[in-house]
């Protein structure tokens, strides 16, 4: 797979710049945001964006940063700012070029002046650092550096007042400045001892961020400035600007930070290696706390999410710790909620089921027995919360499966429109139904070999049970697939991708021939080069590609959009029928994201895709369960993939394996609801 490539032609394009976005984090859930050319297109873009209590809120406290140069009396803005639709100043036009690895790095050309500058977002500290080299000059050069605030959360915007306070007030090598109390101070400051600060308190009014208005939302904003920076710098010289909320000691501090935090900076130099560095970028540590952001820019931690994601962002690269830390979290939160008593349900009724996903890939990294004596009562008191029933409507019939109705629509498909839920699917779904049987089966199976027999005499019917009525209900056996959801009204035959989840767990209850079927069903019509749809194109439903406001987008997000996710259980299923001889296909299916790192947001994979080639990128521009979904996939390929050229372990893998990888001689639906 390549490496980050950047078109140093197209980097004055505007319509290729403003579409790639970069994001740093500090791993405590604070981020720097904003496109290759530093021009903000988002509310959520931002230098320094960073919670300031123990809430999930974040707040962009420096929006940007503008940068002049000063020759004979000349100045040159290189910032780029939108205002009322006209670009203002222009700086992109001085822009040669633009490196990602080790840290984004811009390069400008103004006449003979040649200044490069790196962006650097300091690990485990509130604290952006910029480094500015003139790299070549040919006569006297001053730098002018003028910072522009904000102090507001991340989901709204600012606008001028005369509550704010726009005085700088001066500490040693620069200022500290504070808009409104119960913020932070921003301390500002310079490795150039001779810098001087000019205090010039102004609004700047009506920046306007595109992809807002393109998202239906209020798009304008003022921002205040305090003043600006202003040096001389000479051929050769660096010095490095600083914005933390706690203050540098001195420039020789300010330089030891800086080159420090830099020598630890990873070279993201591949497609995997990109992924690996995005993935650390999920998991942030806060006090005794360690969560998993969703995804970015404006995505907190998901319970749902957190298990979906943490084997891939975690035990994928052999971080078991971080794994351990973030379920200790979320298990503290089952107990101070009230899951385990049935009082509280999250946002998904599945939520708690992926707990169990996780554990599984857990074991194989710190052992069946140290995993019951930690997680066992845990584990054991999820399932007993489900079978006494959840207050929101969330019961265990006597069938054995996983009973869901309220008013609010409880799975991960809930999305809403107009106030209306898109897809309901009150009762039976058929991926809460898949996770139910995995987590009762995962656990009597450890409980058994840990010596539970109590928990074993008294749920040892329940898969069997459970099994029974599944297939009962779920299977299509004229279409040959799963039912999406059942209830009493109806068997609900769309062709969604949530099926999947009950081919690709350790414990499925679809014998060889169902899950050949089902599989054929996904390949046909939800498998796309970015993941798999979450409805076929031969239903009337079905959404691909669509504008960006937000209400067009959430129409789609669960009605075509591809998400990356569900493709990890696809390719698990394919590689329990097929072993190694699915290897190159799964290559194949993550070499078809290898452009993705460097189209939305460098270095990471987008929350989903339109459903239609070419499935441009959606939602969230870096999100979790993308990145690592893939890197799932990732490690399976390393454990399955032969060293040498591959045997077929038995007549019966070697058919099943055929039949999944050959083209269905049959439509698969004839009863699903059609276009006309």
């Amino acid at each position: 797979m390549s490496g980050l490539k950047f078109d140093k032609r197209e980097l004055g394009n505007l319509e290729y710049s403003l579409n790639r976005e970069m994001l740093a984090t500090d791993r405590r859930g604070g981020y720097m945001s904003t496109t290759i050319v530093c021009c903000n297109t988002r509310k959520y873009h931002g230098l320094m964006v960073a919670p300031i209590d123990e809430s999930d809120r974040t707040y962009v406290l420096l929006s940007s940063l503008d940068e002049t140069i000063v020759q004979h009396d000349q100045s040159f803005n290189l910032a780029l700012h939108r205002y009322n639709g006209v670009y203002e100043p222009r700086g992109h036009k001085y822009i040669t070029d633009f490196e990602y690895t080790p840290t984004p790095t811009i390069t400008y050309r103004v006449g003979g002046v040649i200044l490069k500058k790196e962006l650097l977002w300091i690990h485990k500290r509130t604290q952006l650092m910029i480094r500015y080299t003139l790299v070549d000059a040919h006569s006297e050069t001053t730098l002018r550096l003028r910072p522009l605030l904000a102090f507001r959360d991340k989901h709204s915007l600012s606008k001028a007042n005369v509550e704010a306070d726009g005085r700088a007030y001066p500490i040693p090598y620069g200022v500290k400045c504070r808009l409104y109390n119960g913020f932070p101070w921003l301390n500002m400051q310079l490795s150039k001892e001779d810098a001087e600060f000019i205090a010039a308190p102004d609004w700047y009014y009506n920046f306007e961020y595109q992809k807002e208005l393109r998202r239906g939302y209020e798009g304008h904003e003022d921002l205040l400035t305090s003043g600006y920076f202003e040096f001389k710098i000479k051929k050769g010289e660096s010095v490095i600007f600083s914005a933390s909320t706690e203050p540098m000691e001195s420039p020789k501090a300010i330089v030891e930070a800086y080159e420090t935090s830099l020598a630890r900076r990873t070279h993201k130099i591949d497609f995997l290696s990109c992924l690996e560095h995005s993935a650390r970028q999920f998991v942030i540590r806060r006090g005794d706390r360690t969560e998993v952001v969703a995804g970015y820019p404006w995505f907190r931690p998901f319970m749902q999410d957190t298990f979906m994601a943490l084997p891939g962002l975690t035990l994928a690269q052999g971080h078991k710790e971080d794994c351990i830390d973030a379920l200790d979290t979320a298990v503290r939160d089952f107990e101070s909620s009230g899951l385990l008593e049935g009082h509280w349900l999250p946002a998904t009724v599945d939520a708690p089921l992926w707990f169990f996903f996780t554990l599984q890939q857990l074991e194989a990294h710190i052992g069946q027995k140290e995993l019951w004596a930690k997680y066992g009562m845990t584990m054991k008191a999820v399932l007993e919360a489900y079978h006494r029933g959840f207050t929101e409507g969330v019961y265990l019939h006597d069938n054995g499966l996983i009973w869901a109705s309220a008013e609010r629509p409880l799975t991960w498909m809930g999305t809403s429109v107009d106030g209306q839920p898109l897809t309901p699917r009150r009762g039976y779904p058929v991926e809460l139904q898949a996770l139910w049987y995995n987590a009762v089966s995962y656990t009597l199976a450890v409980a058994k070999k840990q010596g539970d027999k109590a928990f074993v005499a008294e749920w040892k019917d329940m898969p069997e049970r459970t099994k029974e009525s599944f297939i009962k209900k779920f299977w299509l056996e004229e279409e040959g697939y799963l039912a999406d959801y059942v209830n009493q009204d109806e068997v609900n035959k769309f062709i969604r991708c949530n099926m999947v989840v009950a081919c690709g767990l350790d414990y499925r209850m679809l014998n060889d021939e169902q899950l050949v079927n089902v599989l054929q069903t996904v390949h046909q019509h939800l498998l796309t080069p970015r993941g798999l749809r979450t409805l076929s194109p031969r239903n009337m439903l079905y959404k691909s590609n669509y504008n960006e406001d937000q209400r067009s987008q959430d129409l789609a997000s669960r009605n075509g959009s591809a998400w990356v996710w569900p493709l990890m259980f696809y390719v698990k299923a394919c590689f329990d029928l097929g072993g190694a001889n699915f290897a190159k296909e799964a290559e194949q299916l993550l070499e078809d994201f290898d452009d993705e790192i460097q189209t939305k947001c460098v270095g990471s994979i987008a929350e989903r895709f339109e459903g239609d080639p070419p499935h441009n990128p959606r939602g969230g521009v870096s999100h979790a369960t993308s990145v690592a979904g893939l890197l799932f996939i990732n490690d399976l390929v390393k454990k399955y993939a032969p060293k040498k050229p591959a045997r077929k372990a038995c007549a019966k893998k070697a058919k099943a394996e055929e039949a999944v990888a050959e083209k269905p001689k049959r439509k698969c639906v004839k009863k699903t609801t059609t276009k006309k």
